[in-house]
């Protein structure tokens, strides 16, 4: 799969006006298009009339990546809601994203509405499921597996998720997506600072995060043993260095 997909630019057109940003606004707006168009010609190409082909899906990612199959996807079911020949599964599942109304008052113009796909619903939805599974398959922590009030949670000494929409897609794994939390005034839920200093569980990596960019604490029934394994050395090796702190402390005096 390609890895240097064009940016999907996550606000609106009057949003990225605001910001001057609107030539990556015009970039990603024109890929959705294209993207919807390329999931309409795979369905005519891969369904005989009763079944779709099941590596449908797996070919439209492999163009266009996860991030913006799944934008693409997600505001045509948003954006048809009403339409019965979609699962109320899916329906849920369209609900993530959050694709923010993209509305030209003037023109009278709904932008989100150039990406909204005509294949038939019902084999739309069967397509929906295709990359589900294979998004599923990536076996990437999300929401589902963060503690449910995270938000008001403070995360120091946490092992926490990174948003997966923070990592390229050549990045998508989900050891790349443990961190220790140790410090940093965006740990506290109720600190005007944003900094979380974080370590990755998989190499050791220490680097500065914002607290959006986490998705929650994990589960901790969910930690992974080789995570485990990882955490308990980081905090071992943790409580060492504080010791030997204070140890310095008492020498110098």
């Amino acid at each position: 799969m390609e890895n240097d997909f064009i940016y999907l630019y996550p606000y609106s057109r009057n949003e990225a006006k605001r910001l001057n940003q609107i030539n990556l606004w015009r970039d990603s707006h024109k890929e959705n298009i294209l993207c919807k168009k390329f999931i309409e010609d795979a369905i005519r190409r891969d369904f005989d009339g009763t079944h779709l082909k099941a590596d449908c899906a797996e070919s439209v990612i492999a163009a266009y990546g996860y991030k913006r199959v799944n934008w693409v996807l997600a505001n045509t079911v948003k954006q048809q809601d009403w339409n019965k020949d979609f699962s109320e599964d899916n329906k849920e599942w369209a609900k993530h994203p959050y694709i923010p109304p993209d509305k030209d008052s003037v023109y009278n113009q709904n932008y989100n509405l150039d990406f909204v796909m005509d294949s038939h619903p019902a084999v739309l939805d069967g397509f929906i499921y295709q990359y589900r599974l294979a998004y599923q398959a990536l076996g990437l922590f999300d929401f589902t597996n963060c503690e449910l009030d995270s938000k008001y949670l403070n995360y120091e000494g946490k092992v926490l998720v990174l948003s997966q929409d923070i990592l390229s897609e050549s990045h998508w794994n989900p050891k790349n997506q443990l961190w220790l939390a140790t410090w940093g005034f965006g740990c506290d839920p109720n600190s005007s600072g944003r900094a979380v200093f974080a370590t990755c569980l998989a190499d050791g990596e220490k680097t500065r995060w914002n607290r959006a960019d986490f998705t929650g604490i994990l589960k901790e029934a969910l930690l992974p043993d080789w995570a485990s394994e990882k955490l308990a050395e980081l905090q071992k090796q943790q409580t060492s260095d504080s010791e030997t702190a204070v140890m310095g402390g008492l020498e110098m005096k």
